[in-house]
C-alpha cells in the first residue's frame, strides 16, 4: 500500500494521447526527476504542466503532466497524469522511466483497490467503477452511474442503521433493566421491526434481479424445427442477413449470433440448428448444441410454422422449454393456417411473418411486456448488481428469518440478538466495511491495469 505505483491508464495503441498515471507519496519527486520544465514538487496542486519527459540527455516526448496533492486526488494519495503523444513506443518508454526511476507496475485495478482501502469510495462504488467502464447499453451506463453516486450504499447503510439502533436497545435492556427510564424493548417490538426490515430486503433482492438484465442483456435462444423461419426471425431482429435463409432444411449448422436494444436493454439473440433427428455428424452436433443452449437461456423463442401440422419434435421443443421464460411465435402468418393448437394450453404466444416490417414488430412488443422493460426503465437504479452483493443480501436475509424463527419458537434474547448481529454483518461485508484480502484480489483482479 505504501508502494508508488504506475500504469497506462488509456488503451494501448495508436491514438491522439496516451495517459501514464502513478500515485504514491513518492509520485511527485520521481516524475519530477524526468521531467524537463517547471518544478513539479513546488507547482501548486491540480495544474497541468508543459515540458518533455526525458531520460537522460533523451528526450522521449513532449507531454503535457498533472499535478495533483493528495488527498483530494482518486487514491487520496499525490497522483500525477503523464499526458503524452498516443504512440505505442512513446508510452511504453515513459512508463519504464517511471517504473527505473523508482516506481511499481500497478496490479489490474490497483488504483481504484487504493482508493477502497484509503476509505474514498466503498466496495459497491468500487465495483460501479468497472460496470460503467463495461456498460454495454445506455441503461447499464445509468446504473453504474447510480451506484457509483451512492445511492445502494446509501440503502445498504439505513439497513444496518436500523439493525445498529436496535442492538443497542436490546443490549441496554439486558445489561440495565433495572432502569425505568429505558425503553422496554418487547419481543413483540423486535418482531415487528424484523418483519418489516426483512420485507424490504426481500424486496431489494428482488427487484435486482433486473440489473442483471441491464447489465449483461436478456440471453435469447430462437429455437424450433427446420424451415420454420427461426433465421429468417433473427435477420428481421437485427435489421440485416446474418443468417443463411434456404429452403433447405438443416441449412443453419452451428449457432449465429446479433444484438439489438428494446427500451434501451440489450438482447443478445442466439439462432440455433434446427431440430430434427439428424444422420449427418455435423448436423448432430448442431442439433445438441441447440438443445443444450436452452439451460443457460433467460428468453427462449420457439418458432412454430402456421403453414404445417404439429409433429413430435414440435412437441419435444415445447415440453423441454416449459419450465422456461418463453414465447411461442406461430411464423408464416401470412399462410394458409394448418396448425393446431386446441388441445395444447400455451401463454405468450404471438403471430408473425417476416415478409413484412411490421410482422416482427409483435414479438418485440410481447418481449418488452414479458420482461417489464418499460418499468424497469423508470426504477430508480437502487439495485445490487453482482452475485457477491446479492449473494451476501440473501445470506443477510435468511439470517433475519432466523432472528423471527427465534422469536417465535420464545428462544432466548441472546440468540436473536446473534443472528441480528450476523444480519449487521452480512451487510458491512456488501459495502465493504467488513473483508478480506482474499475478496478484495479476486475482485480487482478482474479490472483494468490502470484503473
Amino acid at each position: 500500500m505504501n508502494d508508488t505505483i504506475a500504469a497506462i491508464s488509456t488503451a494501448l495503441g495508436v491514438g491522439a494521447i496516451s495517459i501514464v498515471r502513478l500515485s504514491g507519496k513518492e509520485a511527485i519527486e520521481i516524475v519530477n526527476n524526468c521531467f524537463k520544465g517547471k518544478d513539479l514538487t513546488k507547482v501548486e496542486s491540480h495544474t497541468i504542466n508543459y515540458g518533455y519527459i526525458v531520460d537522460k540527455d533523451e528526450t522521449i516526448d513532449e507531454v503535457l503532466v498533472s499535478v495533483m496533492r493528495a488527498p483530494r486526488t482518486y487514491t487520496t494519495e499525490d497522483v500525477v497524469e503523464i499526458n503524452c503523444h498516443g504512440g505505442i513506443i512513446s508510452t511504453k518508454r515513459i512508463l519504464e522511466t517511471m517504473l527505473i526511476h523508482g516506481a511499481r507496475l500497478a496490479e489490474p485495478g490497483e488504483f481504484t483497490k487504493k482508493a477502497f482501502l484509503n476509505g474514498r469510495i466503498d466496495l459497491v462504488k468500487s465495483e460501479a467503477v468497472m460496470d460503467i467502464i463495461d456498460s454495454k447499453s445506455e441503461e447499464a451506463n445509468k446504473l453504474a452511474l447510480s451506484q457509483l453516486s451512492g445511492t445502494t450504499s446509501n440503502m445498504i447503510k439505513d439497513f444496518r442503521e436500523k439493525l445498529k439502533q436496535l442492538l443497542a436497545s436490546i443490549e441496554v435492556n439486558i445489561d440495565y433493566p433495572e432502569y425505568y427510564d429505558i425503553e422496554v424493548v418487547t419481543k413483540e417490538k423486535i418482531d415487528k421491526e424484523v418483519k418489516k426490515m426483512k420485507e424490504d430486503l426481500q424486496k431489494v433482492i428482488q427487484e435486482s434481479k433486473n440489473s442483471n438484465l441491464i447489465k449483461e442483456g436478456i440471453k435469447t435462444v430462437i429455437i424450433g424445427r427446420p424451415n420454420v423461419g427461426k433465421s429468417s426471425i433473427l435477420n428481421k431482429l437485427l435489421d440485416q442477413d446474418k443468417a443463411i435463409v434456404t429452403d433447405i432444411a438443416g441449412t443453419t449448422r452451428d449457432i449465429v449470433e446479433g444484438e439489438i436494444y428494446l427500451d434501451g436493454i440489450l438482447l443478445n439473440i442466439i439462432d440455433t440448428a434446427g431440430i430434427r433427428k439428424a444422420d449427418d455428424v455435423v448436423e448432430k452436433i448442431g442439433v445438441e448444441k441447440s438443445l443444450s443452449m436452452i439451460t443457460d437461456a433467460d428468453l427462449v423463442i420457439v418458432v412454430l410454422n402456421n403453414n404445417e401440422e404439429l409433429v413430435p419434435e414440435d412437441i419435444e421443443i415445447l415440453e423441454k422449454t416449459k419450465d422456461k421464460q418463453r414465447i411461442i411465435v406461430i411464423n408464416k402468418n401470412d399462410l394458409t393456417k394448418k396448425l393446431n393448437l386446441d388441445s395444447i394450453k400455451l401463454e405468450n404466444v404471438v403471430e408473425t411473418n417476416t415478409n413484412t416490417t411490421e410482422g416482427i414488430e409483435s414479438l418485440k412488443q410481447k418481449i418488452i411486456e414479458l420482461f417489464q422493460l418499460e418499468t424497469i426503465k423508470s426504477k430508480d437504479y437502487t439495485y445490487l448488481t453482482n452475485a457477491r452483493q446479492i449473494s451476501l443480501a440473501k445470506k443477510a436475509y435468511q439470517s433475519l428469518k432466523d432472528a423471527e424463527e427465534s422469536l417465535h419458537n420464545d428462544l432466548p434474547i441472546d440468540m436473536v440478538e446473534m443472528d441480528l448481529k450476523e444480519t449487521f454483518d452480512l451487510l458491512g461485508e456488501i459495502i465493504g466495511e467488513t473483508y478480506s484480502e482474499e475478496i478484495l484480489d479476486h475482485l480487482f483482479a478482474n479490472f483494468c491495469v490502470g484503473k
